[in-house]
């Protein structure tokens, strides 16, 4: 296996594309051990593209390209205007905001960060925001898009690991809050210091709030109808992913009115695209999964880290931080695909429930988009900013450590995780 992740690296390292950097050096183990037939590759990549859970991936994405050329987003930047426009840092605020409400529609980290930037990004540059500032701002913002119900992530998670998607859900929701309470938190330290002004002189009165309200409820409800079908046993998490689809053409088409064919064309090719990247990766990481089984991989790190400490916490802190550092390489989906079947039943060992630690591994991958040298997020935002790299990461370290406090802390009160799945599905 050690020649597995040595070619593995290199090809990373040589510009190689993830999805085949992952088949070539995961065909590779077969290559050491002729005994084993020649036909599992082929028969590991087609069986993985057959798991019927699956389904709710390429649904949901599909979903969340119809709500953004739905019209929603228009009515969720007012709303997050009139919310936080007299908060100190106002338009850093507002996009924080918007991140947090555009969670239940986009499901993406990466989606959340480009289409913020397109939509505020020049404006906080007029507004005297440094490049810097700023991509760190909607970049980090972004990090709540996997976090809050239906995150893609969980979906991946849950897949591989065997997990409960609709726990997984319910767990997001008041991380995703907290998440989004300590970005605040350091963009009005931070405004402050740099005399960046609100975009409101007025607190906003009920009426604005409720008209505002009223045209962003329903990508409110979106997230609250999905767990409530859940809950009930309406639907499984692929049959409400069909359901998100007929609900965001009913949203486009007869809600806002702004749903057209050419935003349905544009949403259909997008899809395809999103749907294909991601299918192409799970479906070549079933090679390089199965040698991580057959060697007993999961089982050996176990067994040393039962000798290294015999503490949950110590060991989830150890995992994070190795999950950090291989964040700052890879995009946070390919890490759940790769790192659940290696991680999870490790710490089942300690008694770690396994949607506290789902959650946790899903923050810490996705706090690698942010953070160089290679943060898709983070490139992407700079890209259209034309931010260069160091003045981000520079400017951005506030952000950092306001979303690593939430995530020790996370780690340390698995109840803050546990609260809302338990309230709705009942404990374990």
């Amino acid at each position: 296996m050690l020649i597995v992740l040595i070619a593995f690296t290199i090809l990373l390292l040589i510009g190689m594309p993830i999805a085949f950097a992952i088949g070539i050096s995961g065909a590779l183990f077969f290559v050491q051990h002729p005994e084993l037939p020649a036909t599992i590759p082929i028969q590991l990549t087609v069986t993985e593209t057959q798991n019927f859970a699956l389904l709710a991936i390429p649904l949901f994405i599909l979903a969340g390209n119809f709500l953004n050329n739905s019209g929603i987003t228009h009515n969720l930047l007012k709303l997050a205007t009139v919310l936080t426009g007299r908060m100190q840092g106002g338009l850093a605020q507002t996009s924080i905001a918007l991140s947090t409400l555009m969670s239940g529609v986009t499901g993406s980290s990466i989606a959340d960060a480009a289409m913020n930037a397109r939509i505020l990004g020049l404006q906080m540059l007029k507004r005297g925001f440094s490049r810097g500032y700023a991509a760190g701002v909607l970049s980090y913002g972004s990090l709540m898009a996997p976090i809050i119900p239906p995150g893609i992530g969980f979906i991946l998670y849950g897949t591989v690991g065997q997990v409960s998607i609709g726990r997984l859900f319910a767990a997001g929701i008041i991380p995703g809050l907290m998440l989004w309470a300590s970005l605040a938190i350091a963009i009005s330290v931070t405004a402050r210091r740099r005399g960046y002004a609100p975009e409101r002189e007025k607190a906003p009165t009920v009426k604005e709030i409720a008209l505002a309200s009223w045209g962003g409820i329903w990508a409110i409800l979106f997230p609250i109808i999905l767990l409530a079908g859940l809950r009930f046993g309406v639907f499984t998490p692929s049959e409400i992913g069909a359901f998100a689809v007929i609900y965001a053409v009913a949203i486009g088409f007869f809600a806002y009115r702004m749903l057209t064919l050419a935003g349905v064309r544009e949403a259909l090719e997008g899809s395809l695209v999103d749907v294909g990247a991601v299918m192409f990766l799970l479906a070549l990481s079933a090679i390089f999964g199965y040698g991580i089984v057959f060697e007993r991989i999961p089982e050996v790190i176990s067994t040393w880290m039962l000798g290294l400490t015999d503490n949950a916490n110590a060991v989830m802190v150890l995992i994070v931080a190795f999950i950090l550092l291989a964040g700052t390489f890879m995009e946070g989906s390919v890490l759940i695909i790769m790192l659940t079947p290696i991680f999870l039943p490790l710490v089942r060992a300690y008694e770690v429930d396994p949607v506290h630690f789902g959650l946790v591994f899903i923050i810490a991958a996705t706090i690698g988009n942010y953070t160089p040298p290679v943060g898709a997020a983070m490139f992407v935002v700079c890209q259209i900013l034309r931010c260069p790299i160091g003045e981000y990461t520079r400017e951005s370290m506030p952000f950092l450590i306001a979303v690593s406090v939430v995530t020790i802390l996370l780690i340390f009160v698995p109840e803050i995780v546990l609260f809302v799945p338990d309230m709705i599905f009942g404990k374990d």
